[in-house]
Parts: C-alpha cells; structure tokens; sequence
C-alpha cells in the first residue's frame, strides 16, 4: 500500500518551497552530522587529528576535570530534554515538525563539536597495553563503531537523524515512524547503538585519567538514558516493549536467548518511537 499523500495547496511551487528548504536543512544537518562522527572515531582514537582526548592544550587537574564535566553535562542535558515527548511538543510548536529531529541532531552535534574543541586532557595511566594486547584493543574498538553505526540502519538510519522526515515532507506524504523491530541485534540486546558505544568508550589500549572520565561519565548517562528512553517506550508501545523488555537483555546479549511466548510476542503493526 503506498502512503497517502496530504492535499496539495493550490499553488504547488510556493507551497513547496518551505518543504525544500527543510529538506535542504535536513541533508545539511546530516552532512554536518557524519562530519562530527567521522571526528570522533579519531578523537577518541587520538589519530588524524589536532587534538584527540588526551591531546591539546592542559590545565590543572581540578579546572580540567570541572572544563570536561560541564561539557559532558551540556551534551546530557541536550540529547535528554530535547527527546522528551512534552518537550517536542512545545518545541513544534516553533520548529516545523518535519525539521524536529534534525535539530535535535544539529544541537547534538554542535554540542559535540564543542567538547571536541574544550577538551582537556588529564594525565595519568590507567592501563596501557603493548603490543599484541593493543591490536586486540583496537580491534574491539572497530567492531564497536561498526556495531553502533550498523544498528542504526536496523531501525531506520535517515529516520534516525531526521532525513527520512524531511523527504516525505517534501513529497508531500505522511510521516509515520518506523515499526517496532525484533530484527537482527535487536533479537538479542534492545539497545545495540548503545553497546556499541560503550564498547567505544572503554576499547582503549592506553587509558588515561581523562579518557576513565569520559568513558565512566557517558557510560552512566548511557544507563540513565536507557531508563528515560525506556520509559517513553512504555508509554508508546504498552505491554509489547514491557514484554520484550523482560524476554532481551539491555545491553549485554545472553548465550542463548529466550523465545518469545505466543502472548508476549510482539505485534508487527507496532510503532518504534526513537527517544533517543
């Protein structure tokens, strides 16, 4: 069945020009986007780049760590508030709804450049690994950026960073968000992206004071954030996220996965809601 379309206006040039220019936001957005992600695969690596988290210039251990937890803060206040339902609400109510999600993904990303930039590094070893130990290392933080980069086309990618929004705008259909999905690894851990990235995080072969506090703070906002998210999920899908959520694990896969019930399994009519 091919998705309705909404009615035309009765000039079709002018009433598709502040379509376009969403569309032309929203490729602009992802553009931007693609570029702050392919900066911190090699920020956090500390290769092919000015300045990578143990790289730049330096302050005192006690202003550093103030600098890179404030900036942490900013991100996590962001990337929470603005995916919250109520505040989309209010928030449409001055962004086009079609242009939402790319500004969220806008704001995430400026925000990201930002810590990028303010960063200071703090010294110190924690663990450092030579040799065959470092290759592994490197290997895991590979399949990690392979890992969250390969979810998110598991559940819609361009919906994801607010393309997909755009375009059916521009074509004058109706946005629907993608169907709830037990596909792939989402068969086994419900939030894959964020394994991923704590996988990330923690794939370092040299681990410094100021690398132990990003990787411990973000993977704390990531459970704090599986929690808010999880929450809307309910609210959303009732119990076919409440039962999946019991049967697959959050972000560690067990050895041999349960099955679903027949009154737990879920409907394929349902909508995944990205709250991310």
């Amino acid at each position: 069945m091919k998705p309705a379309r909404l009615p035309v206006a009765g000039r079709p040039q002018l009433a598709r020009l502040p379509a376009l220019i969403i569309l032309v936001y929203a490729a602009a957005v992802y553009l931007l986007f693609l570029a702050v992600l392919g900066y911190a695969a090699a920020f956090f690596a500390g290769r092919g780049v000015l300045k990578g988290i143990d790289q730049g210039p330096r302050a005192a251990v006690p202003a550093a760590v103030t600098i890179d937890v404030f900036l942490l803060l900013l991100f996590a206040v962001q990337h929470t508030v603005m995916a919250r339902p109520w505040f989309k609400r209010r928030w449409t109510r001055i962004v086009p709804e079609p242009a939402e999600r790319a500004t969220f993904v806008l704001a995430a990303s400026l925000l990201l450049a930002l810590l990028f930039w303010l960063w200071r590094p703090i010294g110190g070893r924690v663990w450092s690994l030579p040799g065959p130990g470092a290759a592994a290392l490197w290997a895991v933080y590979a399949a990690g950026w392979a890992l969250a980069v390969s979810s998110t086309f598991l559940v819609g990618h361009f919906d994801l960073f607010g393309v997909r929004q755009a375009w059916l705008h521009a074509r004058r259909v109706r946005y629907s968000p993608p169907r709830f999905t037990e596909r792939g690894l989402y068969g086994r851990i419900r939030h894959p992206l964020m394994t991923g990235f704590v996988v990330i995080f923690w794939a370092a072969p040299v681990m410094t004071a100021g690398h132990l506090l990003f990787a411990a703070a973000a993977t704390g906002y990531i459970l704090a954030g599986i929690a808010f998210e999880e929450h809307d999920l309910i609210q959303s899908l009732g119990q076919t996220y409440t039962a999946y959520r019991a049967r697959v694990p959050a972000l560690i896969p067990r050895p041999w996965p349960r099955r679903p019930s027949p009154r737990s399994s879920p409907s394929q009519e349902d909508d995944r809601k990205q709250a991310a």
